[in-house]
């Protein structure tokens, strides 16, 4: 299309173009020729959130469930600010997203107007590309190579910078086709010596999950490991990388992990690492797994060429796409000898993630995960911030599909509630649970009226012990006896769910939990149960008295 048009409906017909169909935003006077554009824009479902911190969480969430670019639309200054947390939440995770920032007119560029940014200069360390359009005739190209450049290689954010002005623009524009991912086999000489070296191991073990890993890759690589007896270990919130149920999974690494996993990682004299960047929560702050691993040989599979060996010393290094790998693996003809391995992993996972009730915990989250599991669908989606809270859940959950878990690698407290309402939004017909810490929730606890508004079910779980929990944890080890900063003052979780317009019940019991689970799964949008529990068990394995006894 070729006709007159302004930069607002332009850019519009753009996103149309990459298939875009749901946008999450902020309105701003900065962008109002979009807004206007979407007016007469059907297919794109636009999102109007409170706070765009909430609205760019929404928009990585969605860019992990679908794939392709997760969209957010925030206004200069203030918007864009409050927007970095799900930029630098999506450079981390690996995930497809791009903002757009309306900004000020070129004329006033350079004067600190209204509300200016530098928003190259800004988000350059956190987005894979960053950059303004100044030109309305050159907005398809840009935003083809946004979409290009957030999906490519590692996948990633990208922002871009709107000036008011030029989105009013009437020019003449040549639109751009639907960018594809560009799929990478993996050299078949580098997987002939990947299979030679499996032959010659002892104790392998995988370690997956992370960028671009997609069904495919969880289908084929599950199909190959299970076929060798392989132990798959998943790396740091990537526990739906491969099925829970699979015979080879062994469980989860980072934060909490199972002490049998560890000792298997360690032991391990073939690592193979298919995804993961092996960042510092994955390996116990670069301990697990050192960078230079003596007596340990590393093969690292990643889709960006930039990734391999830019922190570790790789044995073997294949760049390619995971889904590619891990089909051709699952196809290539080889007569490596089975492990027992997979199987031992397995058994030693299900002992670590089965709970067992704790003596003088009044409201125990174990026996709660586990009523959770018996009275939610497999294919629930778990979403989560950041918090020691989470731990109950990545030990006792056991997540299903690809797409399951929502959870930041960065460590991002406020993400599960707006990511909660984007998987409502984006998977109508399965379960979606928000979990929360007591300050976890209060950072973005306002998407509540966006679930609301929408008419989402959702079930919120808000996990309150009157603390910075993780915080207080660690300040108990390093300054035993000397609280400091870390102890909250909360409101009503329950009455706060219910001036939002929601159902909420107050949970202070174990044996309370079940029945008001089953009560809040019956109700037919957004509910909570508020549960209330004791500082003192601050994770599964520990008490809070054991750090401070010095």
């Amino acid at each position: 299309m070729t006709n007159i048009r302004t930069g607002g409906r332009i850019l519009v017909d753009q996103l149309l173009a990459q298939g875009c169909d749901r946008i999450f935003c902020v309105p701003g006077e900065s962008y109002l020729a979009v807004l206007d554009a979407l007016h007469d824009s059907p297919a794109i479902d636009l999102v109007v959130c409170r706070q765009e911190g909430g609205a760019a969480y929404m928009a990585e969430a969605d860019g992990k469930l679908t794939g392709r670019p997760g969209i957010c639309f925030v206004t200069r200054g203030p918007g864009a600010t409050n927007a970095c947390v799900g930029v630098h939440t999506a450079f981390q995770d690996s995930t497809p997203m791009i903002l757009f920032i309306g900004d000020v007119a070129r004329d006033a560029k350079d004067r600190e107007g209204f509300q200016e940014v530098d928003f190259p200069a800004m988000f350059k360390p956190l987005a894979k590309w960053a950059a303004k359009i100044d030109d309305a005739k050159r907005i398809p190209e840009y935003v083809a190579r946004a979409y290009a450049v957030a999906m490519s290689g590692r996948p990633g954010p990208v922002v871009l910078a709107l000036p008011e002005d030029m989105l009013l623009d009437e020019v003449e524009a040549l639109d751009r086709p639907k960018v594809i991912r560009p799929a990478q086999p993996p050299c078949i000489g580098a997987v002939g010596t990947l299979v030679q070296m499996l032959k010659d191991a002892t104790n392998p073990i995988a370690i997956v999950g992370g960028a671009d890993w997609d069904d495919r890759a969880a289908h084929y690589f599950a199909e190959f490991a299970e076929g060798i007896g392989l132990p798959v270990a998943c790396a740091f919130r990537r526990q739906d990388a491969v099925l829970s149920s699979s015979p080879v999974y062994a469980g989860n690494l980072g934060y909490g992990p199972n002490p049998k996993l560890l000792e298997r990682v360690r032991a391990a004299d073939l690592l193979l690492v298919v995804g993961p960047r092996i960042g510092e929560a994955t390996t116990d702050g670069y301990t697990l797994i050192t960078p230079d691993h003596p007596d340990q040989i590393l093969v690292h599979v990643h889709p960006d060429p930039n990734e391999l060996q830019s922190v570790y010393r790789t044995d073997l290094a294949i760049c390619a796409d995971m889904p590619e790998f891990a089909e051709t693996m699952a196809q290539w003809e080889h007569d490596i000898l089975a492990f027992e391995d997979g199987a031992e992993a397995h058994a030693e996972w299900e002992a670590w993630n089965t709970p067992a009730a704790r003596d003088g915990v009044t409201l125990d989250l174990g026996p709660c995960v586990a009523a959770m599991r018996e009275a939610m669908p497999a294919d629930t989606i778990i979403c989560n911030g950041a918090g020691n809270y989470s731990g109950w859940w990545h030990r006792y959950w056991r997540y299903g599909k690809r797409g399951t878990q929502l959870a930041p690698t960065n460590g991002s407290m406020g993400y599960g509630v707006p990511a909660s309402v984007a998987a409502a939004l984006r998977c109508p017909d399965q379960r979606v649970v928000a979990l929360a810490g007591d300050g976890c929730f209060l950072m973005n606890g306002q998407e509540l009226a966006t679930a609301v508004s929408r008419g989402v079910r959702l079930l919120v779980i808000v996990v309150d012990n009157g603390n910075y929990g993780t915080i207080r944890m660690h300040q108990e080890r390093e300054y035993p006896h000397r609280v400091s900063g870390t102890a909250l003052a909360n409101p009503d979780f329950a009455a706060l769910a219910r001036a939002y317009g929601g159902w909420a019940e107050v949970v202070d019991k174990t044996e309370d939990f079940a029945p008001a689970l089953a009560r809040a799964l019956e109700q037919p949008g957004l509910a909570m149960l508020h549960c209330r529990t004791d500082i003192e068990q601050i994770t599964p394995a520990l008490r809070l008295s054991s750090l401070n006894q010095r």
